[in-house]
């Protein structure tokens, strides 16, 4: 187990170094130029926890379907666990995904030309 772990971190260490040096090189170009840096910063109105409670919920329901899965059916354990619990977590961000949109939609100004 720990042959793996290893790497992986390793390789996990060594792409978040980058990404941090990267983007740090291109807020000071945007700083040199004049342009503000806070461009990266994203203003949602959409709370994460909504993601993370309906991915939670998903894979819970996927775990017992899954178990559902492999006691009625010939399926094995492990296909009817990995499918369930794939196939709830993605509905369940999708679910999300179609929820902040509409937030998102009631959220924005109608004309944003004008300021209020």
């Amino acid at each position: 187990m720990t042959d793996i772990i290893v790497p992986v971190s390793f390789f996990a260490m060594v792409l978040g170094i980058v990404y941090i040096l990267v983007r740090k090189k291109e807020r000071m170009a945007l700083i040199a130029r004049g342009a503000n840096p806070s461009l990266f910063e994203s203003k949602k109105n959409v709370p994460s926890s909504l993601k993370w409670g309906l991915l939670f919920v998903g894979i819970g329901i996927g775990i017992l379907l899954g178990r559902l899965f492999a006691t009625v059916t010939c399926m094995g354990e492990e296909a009817s666990y990995f499918s369930m619990i794939c196939l709830f977590g993605g509905l369940s961000l999708v679910t999300y995904y179609i929820i902040a949109a509409r937030i998102e939609k009631n959220n924005k100004p109608d004309h944003p030309d004008k300021p209020e």
